[in-house]
């Protein structure tokens, strides 16, 4: 596996709502590493502004989450904060499909969510399943949000357990290549170098040795970062 590519794939995260900017600015500053920078910073909406500072004149991306972790059926929660964090330099959004609402049956309102995110995102859309909720119907769930407007389906919040799974990315990176387009991105637990090159091997197996790209193929991580750094 080539680190300089799984780091150029990853969203270095910091989500856990205590952040100080002095933590947004180092977080920044790590995204430029020795193996080149990291396709984007992951934040609440409230430190866009300040990473988008921190970032300025770099080509990495700053993404907010939206719905999140909570994953509640708001449409206009989802709504305001992608404008919200749209509006202040984000160029991505990872939003939380309403899972439990979703299960229950109510698809429609669920999907409404995703679809008030979407109208408020120009770039990425990226929509979080909460795989390890889902059981046997992550495909159905990662096929729904691609047609609601996903770019990216996107395993889990990393609140919940369990995160990312093999299997699970399995279904999603199915639900992609049947869908003709859209990205997949692994986040919840993937913390070792060997962690990320079972979904980088899996993503080759199902779309192709060249597919994974920033454009498609993301890996949402904090820690993952210092073990690739540690390995070289």
């Amino acid at each position: 596996m080539n680190p300089e590519r799984v780091v150029s794939m990853l969203d270095l995260t910091t989500l856990t709502g205590e952040e100080t900017d002095e933590d947004i600015a180092a977080l920044c500053a790590k995204a430029m590493t020795p193996l080149g920078p990291v396709a984007a910073v992951c934040v609440y909406g409230r430190y866009v502004p300040r990473a988008v500072a921190e970032l300025d004149g770099t080509q990495v991306l700053v993404a907010a989450v939206a719905n999140f972790p909570e994953g509640d059926l708001d449409p206009e929660r989802a709504r305001r904060e992608a404008a919200g964090a749209t509006e202040d330099g984000a160029a991505e959004v990872d939003v939380v499909l309403p899972w439990r609402a979703w299960l229950d049956g109510n698809k429609a309102d669920a999907l409404a969510v995703v679809e008030a995110a979407r109208a408020q995102t120009p770039g990425a859309l990226k929509v979080i399943l909460e795989t390890g909720e889902l059981g046997d119907r992550v495909r159905e769930a990662a096929d729904d949000a691609l047609q609601a407007g996903a770019d990216f389906v996107k395993t889990s919040t990393g609140k919940r357990s369990p995160g990312a799974t093999p299997e699970a990315a399995r279904a999603m990176l199915e639900a992609v290549r049947d869908h003709g387009s859209g990205g997949f991105k692994a986040s919840g637990g993937v913390r070792t170098a060997e962690d990320a090159a079972t979904y980088v091997d899996l993503a080759a197996e199902i779309l192709g040795d060249e597919w994974a790209t920033p454009q498609t193929f993301r890996i949402g991580a904090s820690s993952l970062l210092d073990a690739l750094l540690a390995d070289r």
